[in-house]
């Protein structure tokens, strides 16, 4: 279920909140918690019903695993509490892998290795990278006797709560089941509802009336690679960079707004990444549990920056080379993972050089270097991406006459089109458009610091609602969010 489809809106979302809040007044708490421990099942479940089976499997397993850590032969025996959790490890690694990477490596042995694997061809779970990256932070704190015990309701819901459970973030169970337990969040909170609508209201607007445009481009760009101009190349990469932005911001404004109607503060999980002046600022605010997950459960273990300047550095790939496959099963993720750690390993050993850079400067060369680096993320193959950007050098600084027609059909700009010769101007139109949405990244509070200071009046529920209601109005056909795919 799409948190940007009318079913979502108008039916699944009004009934599970009411319903929470009605039990959590007239009944037992833990039958509210159940409520919404069905509900996010069905949410799952909606997507395709037939890979429900697997979340409940992967949440009974690693909640036995915990209760095996937590009896007296594990707490004695540390080889059997060791092996224990090996096999928990595993098992999680495993599933991801067999879902998501297996015909990957099937592709990789065939044309390396000339074997004759046939590929599976399984669909991706939806949500699979989020939940068993979730449940491996549960498993290691478990191991590391850092998790109180917990029930298997309690659990379940940390797992499976809908507004984090397809595309995170990535939330520890002390950052959520003790919210659930906190006697306040009970009860129905006006004050929480508005600020979670206008954060839902805002998410939506950008994924609808932003990102999906922008994907319009995205799309026609990389189907036609081999006809586009240099400025088309710059368009459609640049299209791109604001895309995933826009959904990927959009989404979490989206899944933080949901929580708060519930009275659950979920961690940020993005803050304005293109501001960052260097790639290691990018990725304290772009993905920031990601970030947090690879940093404290891969790096630190790996020995982080205690090591020699040679061991750091390769701590440093491993994780991002980490990264770019838990993204996705392909030789462009892996590059692109690759490409961040490289310019990581570059900043951190020129660091105190870099840093006296202007802003604006070192600002330009990584915002560049981040939008070059997305092609790959984009790209079907190496080959595309390649291809993609070498379209910046085919010469030609106007916009070819089909990408104009799309154009024209995506940008509320053709109520002129009698009135000024709109083909003419349209690459002038375009590059401000770009450089604007550029200083709106830049420039603009996010979402999460305007929550902070949003008080509910009659200003702010009239400007919610019109934003709430123009997004609706613009919800055309089925559109995924980016990070729906990995």
């Amino acid at each position: 279920m799409l948190f940007n489809s009318y079913i979502f809106i108008f039916l699944f979302l009004p009934i599970t909140l009411i319903g929470y809040f009605v039990i959590n007044h007239f009944c037992y708490h833990k039958t509210a918690k159940l409520w919404l421990v069905i509900a996010s099942f069905v949410f799952y479940g909606y997507f395709n019903i037939s890979y429900l089976w697997i979340i409940i499997a992967s949440i009974i397993f690693n909640f036995c695993i915990n209760r095996l850590f937590v009896t007296m032969v594990l707490k004695k025996n540390k080889l059997f509490r060791t092996t224990v959790f090996l096999v928990g490890l595993l098992a999680n690694i495993g599933l991801l892998v067999f879902y998501k990477y297996l015909d990957f490596f099937f592709e990789c042995s065939n044309n390396m290795f000339n074997t004759d694997f046939v590929y599976m061809n399984l669909i991706l779970p939806l949500g699979i990278s989020f939940f068993t990256f979730q449940q491996l932070s549960y498993l290691i704190d478990s191991y590391r006797r850092k998790v109180p015990n917990y029930n298997i309701l309690d659990y379940s819901l940390f797992v499976t709560f809908f507004p984090q459970l397809i595309a995170g973030p990535i939330v520890l169970h002390s950052e959520v089941i003790p919210q659930f337990e906190n006697k306040k969040n009970l009860k129905f909170n006006t004050d929480n509802f508005a600020k979670g609508l206008y954060a839902f209201s805002a998410g939506l607007a950008k994924k609808v009336l932003i990102a999906d445009t922008f994907g319009k481009i995205v799309t026609y760009g990389y189907g036609n690679i081999s006809s586009l101009t240099s400025l088309d190349g710059i368009l459609t990469i640049l299209a791109y960079t604001f895309q995933i932005y826009f959904d990927f911001s959009g989404y979490c404004d989206m899944a933080s707004g949901i929580a708060l109607m519930f009275n659950i503060e979920l961690p940020i999980n993005f803050n304005s990444p293109y501001k960052a002046k260097n790639i290691s600022e990018f990725w304290k605010r772009w993905h920031m549990t990601l970030t947090r997950f690879l940093t404290n459960y891969i790096y630190f273990p790996l020995g982080g920056s205690r090591c020699s300047k040679i061991r750091t550095c390769f701590n440093i790939l491993v994780v991002f080379l980490v990264s770019g496959m838990w993204h996705g099963a392909g030789l462009t993720f892996i590059i692109w993972g690759l490409l961040h750690g490289v310019a990581m390993v570059i900043y951190r050993l020129g660091k105190k050089y870099i840093d006296k850079v202007p802003f604006p400067v070192m600002w330009t060369i990584n915002f560049m270097f981040i939008c070059l680096t997305w092609v790959y993320f984009r790209a079907e193959s190496i080959e595309s991406a390649n291809n993609m950007i070498m379209s910046i050098f085919n010469g030609g600084f106007s916009i070819g006459a089909e990408l104009s027609e799309t154009l024209l059909n995506v940008i509320p700009i053709s109520i002129i089109t009698n009135m000024i010769p709109i083909n003419n101007l349209l690459p002038i139109i375009m590059i401000v458009i770009m450089a604007l949405f550029a200083f709106i990244c830049l420039k603009t509070r996010n979402v999460q610091e305007k929550i902070k200071t949003f008080k509910p009046c009659g200003k702010n529920l009239i400007s919610t609602y019109a934003v709430l209601l123009y997004s609706i109005l613009s919800l055309s056909g089925v559109s995924t969010f980016l990070y729906f795919n990995f």
